[in-house]
C-alpha cells in the first residue's frame, strides 16, 4: 500500500498499546514509529521529523508533560502537531497538556476509527491553517506578525510562539477591539472536529500575556477575550 506520506511517532510505555495504534494506524497507510519512554521519543523525533507525536502521559524516565515541553523547546518542533493520549482524564491534566503546547487530547480507551478520525481532524485541520494568510505580514501597534514564519516580533524583537498561541494571537489581532466570544475562538483556533477543555483557550492566553504584556489582550467577562493596542 502507499503511504500518505504522514510520519507518526508513538510514545507510550506499554507495548500492547503501541502495536494496537500501529496496526491500525499502517492499516490508514500511515508511517508509524514507536518509543517507550520521552528520552527515547525526543531521539527519534530529531531523527525522523515526524508530522504527528502521540504521547502518553505517564511514562517512566520523562513523562509526556516534560517531553511535549523540551520538543517544543526545539525550534524545528514548534509546529510539529503533538497530541496526548492517555488514561487521565481530570481537567488539571489537559490543562497541564495545553500549557506546554499540546495539539489534542485523546482519552483512552479509545476505538480504532475514533483514534485514525481524531488524526485525519488534525492533520486536515493543520492543511487548512497552512492556506490562511499565507505569507503575510501585519502590522498591528507594536507588533509585525509573520504568518508566513510563524513569528512575532515585538518593539523589533523576536518572539518564537507554540503554533496554537500563534493561532490565537493572529485571529485576535485580525480585527483590533473586535470582542471574539469563546465559541468563536475554540472553532477557528481548535477547530470543532478537536474537543478540549473550557480552560485551553484561558491557558493559552495567559502564556501570550506573559511573553507579551498583560495589557495587550483583555478580558470581556462572560463573552471572551479582544486585542487592543
Amino acid at each position: 500500500m502507499q503511504s500518505k506520506g504522514h510520519k507518526i511517532l508513538l510514545v507510550d510505555d506499554e507495548p500492547d498499546i503501541l502495536e494496537f495504534m500501529e496496526y491500525n494506524l499502517k492499516k490508514e497507510n500511515f508511517d508509524v514509529y514507536k518509543a517507550g519512554n520521552g528520552k527515547e521519543a525526543i531521539r527519534l523525533a530529531k531523527k525522523e521529523n515526524p508530522d504527528l507525536i502521540i504521547l502518553d502521559i505517564m511514562m517512566p524516565e520523562m513523562d509526556g508533560i516534560e517531553t511535549c515541553r523540551q520538543l517544543r523547546d526545539l525550534p524545528e518542533f514548534k509546529n510539529t502537531l503533538i497530541a496526548f493520549l492517555t488514561a487521565r482524564n481530570e481537567d488539571y491534566s489537559q490543562i497541564a497538556g495545553f500549557d506546554v503546547g499540546a495539539d489534542d487530547y485523546i482519552t483512552k480507551p479509545i476505538k480504532p476509527r475514533v483514534l485514525t478520525s481524531r488524526i485525519n481532524a488534525l492533520f486536515r485541520r493543520y492543511k487548512e491553517e497552512e492556506k490562511i494568510d499565507k505569507g503575510k505580514i501585519t502590522n498591528i501597534g507594536n507588533l509585525q506578525i509573520d504568518r508566513d514564519q510563524y513569528l512575532i516580533y515585538q518593539d523589533g524583537e523576536k518572539i518564537v510562539l507554540p503554533r496554537k498561541e500563534f493561532e490565537l494571537l493572529s485571529l485576535l489581532t485580525s480585527k483590533p477591539g473586535k470582542v471574539f466570544t469563546r465559541d468563536e475562538i475554540l472553532e477557528k483556533v481548535w477547530g470543532s472536529d478537536i474537543v478540549v477543555g473550557d480552560r485551553t483557550i484561558d491557558v493559552h492566553v495567559r502564556k501570550l500575556r506573559e511573553k507579551l504584556g498583560e495589557e495587550c489582550i483583555k478580558t470581556v467577562k462572560g463573552i471572551g477575550y479582544k486585542y487592543d493596542f
